[in-house]
C-alpha cells in the first residue's frame, strides 16, 4: 500500500519532533561541566589552614560574641595561627578560650583577653607598640597583623625569647623585632611609643614604662599581688597632663612581672583612678 505524500510529510515530521524531544532530555540530564579554576571558589580550606574554622569559632562565640567590635581585631585574631604558639601537646586546646602553659612557668594568654587587650590599645596605622612579655609570640603576632604597626616585645627568658623570635621570623612578621632583658626598664633607645602593654602583672605601675609612652598614648596592663587576681588597667597619658590617668578594666588572672627590676624599685606614683569609660 503507497501513502499519500502529505501523510509522509507528516510521519517524518512527527518522527522528527520526537528525536529532538528526546535529544533535549538527555541534555537536560548530563551533568554540568566543572567552573574553571579561575572561576571556582575553594570547597575545602587549605592544609596550611586546616584550623580556620576553629578560629572563626572561637572569635564568633568567645571573642566577638563576648563584645570585642574592634574589627581589625577581630580580623587580627582570624588570622593569627595560634596552634602555631602553642606546644604541641596542646594543639587540640589551642582554639579554646584558656591560658595554656609553654613552659618556663609561662603561659600563652586567654584568647578573648589578648583581643580585649589589643582593643583597648587602640592601635593606628604607623605607630609603634612596646609588649613586655613576648612568651610564645601570639600576643605580638596579632598585633603585627594590624595595618602598620611597628612591634617591639621583651621576654626576660631568654629560650622563650629565641624561640618567639625565630616563630615570629618563620611566620612572616617582618615587622616585630624581638629583645630578650627585664622588661621593667622598657626599650628606652625606641621610645616614646605610641602604646605599651604588659602580659605579665607587677604589684604596681613601673615607672619607666610609664616614661617611655608617648603623649596620647596607651598603656594596658594588669596590676596586683602575684599567684592571684588582679586588676587589668588602661593608662593614658593625655595631652598637656603630667600624670597618666587610669581606667578600671576589671578582673583578670596574669603569671607575676619576674625581674631584678620589679624586685628592687620603688613603687610607682599612683595616677587618678578612673571608673571604666
Amino acid at each position: 500500500m503507497k501513502l499519500a505524500p502529505a501523510l509522509l510529510r507528516l510521519l517524518f515530521a512527527i518522527t522528527l519532533l520526537l528525536a529532538l524531544a528526546f535529544l533535549a532530555v538527555a541534555l537536560a540530564r548530563r551533568p554540568t561541566p566543572p567552573i574553571s579554576s579561575t572561576e571556582a571558589p575553594p570547597t575545602s580550606p587549605s592544609p596550611s589552614d586546616e584550623f580556620a574554622g576553629q578560629r572563626d569559632y572561637l572569635v564568633d562565640v568567645y571573642i566577638e560574641g563576648a563584645g570585642i567590635n574592634n574589627p581589625e581585631v577581630l580580623e587580627a585574631m582570624r588570622s593569627v595561627p595560634r596552634h602555631k604558639f602553642v606546644p604541641a601537646s596542646y594543639i587540640d586546646q589551642a582554639y579554646e578560650d584558656h591560658p595554656l602553659p609553654i613552659g618556663y612557668g609561662q603561659t600563652i594568654s586567654q584568647p578573648y583577653i589578648v583581643a580585649l587587650m589589643t582593643q583597648l590599645l587602640d592601635l593606628q596605622p604607623g605607630e609603634k607598640v612596646l609588649e613586655i612579655g613576648t612568651g610564645s609570640g601570639y600576643q605580638a603576632a596579632v598585633l603585627a597583623e594590624l595595618e602598620g604597626v611597628e612591634v617591639y616585645t621583651i621576654e626576660i627568658v631568654p629560650e622563650l625569647a629565641e624561640l618567639a623570635a625565630t616563630r615570629l621570623k618563620e611566620l612572616g612578621y617582618d615587622n616585630v623585632h624581638v629583645r630578650q632583658g627585664d622588661g621593667y626598664y622598657g626599650w628606652p633607645e625606641e621610645a616614646p611609643f605610641d602604646a605599651i602593654i604588659v602580659t605579665a602583672a607587677p604589684d604596681h605601675l613601673p615607672a619607666p614604662l610609664a616614661e617611655q609612652l608617648a603623649e596620647g598614648g596607651r598603656l594596658v596592663i594588669p596590676i596586683g599581688p602575684p599567684g592571684w587576681y588582679q586588676t587589668l588597667w588602661q593608662f593614658v597619658r593625655l595631652p598637656g597632663e603630667s600624670e597618666l590617668t587610669a581606667y578600671n578594666m576589671g578582673g583578670v588572672s596574669f603569671v607575676p612581672f619576674t625581674g631584678a627590676g620589679i624586685e628592687s624599685a620603688p613603687e610607682a606614683p599612683v595616677p587618678t583612678y578612673l571608673p571604666t569609660p
